[in-house]
């Protein structure tokens, strides 16, 4: 049987797109601003933090709750005295709110950080992550470019997002080591369907 010709470019058009609509990242994202565009800093750190955050978010979550507790250890101590996962997945959340809660007193940055080492059960661990990720996303929608480079008692607002992303960068690859220790391919490194 012969398939007429514009049959099987109809065809063919629509079996790319049903498959550019399954695969998100190949579907067309949106156009970035043209060369010599003014861009303001927290558009800019907020597109890196939310990069950040879905690759942690997605580690964390990846971990079975019956191996959250989970450290590395060899004979000869290589990995002694190191972070479980859950240690490390609760260390990002406070520092979270230490590099992006720049209005933080204080007394209320440490009591934040003992309510967030208490917690034991990976739900509570992960929303204490995701909450932490509201308060950034929060602090950065503050950065502004008569802001971006002016200096505070914790450091200039560009220069505290800056390092708190590259802090969250750090321990997501702390994170993928213990993932795969225990078997599990990291969601950012996994194959498209």
């Amino acid at each position: 049987m012969r398939i007429p010709s514009r049959s099987f470019a109809a065809t063919l058009l629509g079996c790319c797109l049903m498959a550019a609509a399954s695969y998100p990242a190949l579907a067309q994202a949106p156009a970035p601003p043209a060369p010599g565009t003014h861009v303001s800093p927290a558009t800019s750190y907020d597109k890196l933090l939310s990069g950040m955050e879905k690759e942690f978010v997605d580690a964390a979550e990846a971990m079975p709750a019956d191996k959250f507790n989970f450290a590395p250890s060899v004979p000869g101590g290589e990995f002694k005295d190191v972070r479980t996962f859950a240690g490390e997945v609760k260390h990002v959340a406070q520092a979270n709110y230490y590099f992006f809660g720049g209005n933080m007193s204080e007394a209320d940055g440490k009591a934040k950080s003992e309510a967030i080492e208490k917690l034991t059960t990976k739900d509570d661990i992960i929303k204490a992550l995701k909450d932490s990720f509201v308060v950034a996303h929060q602090y950065i929608a503050g950065i502004t470019d008569e802001n971006d480079f002016v200096m505070t008692k914790s450091g200039t607002p560009g220069g505290m997002a800056a390092f708190g992303i590259a802090h969250l960068m750090d321990h997501y690859g702390q994170m993928c080591v213990y993932l795969r220790m225990n078997g599990i391919i990291p969601p950012a490194s996994r194959k498209p369907m």
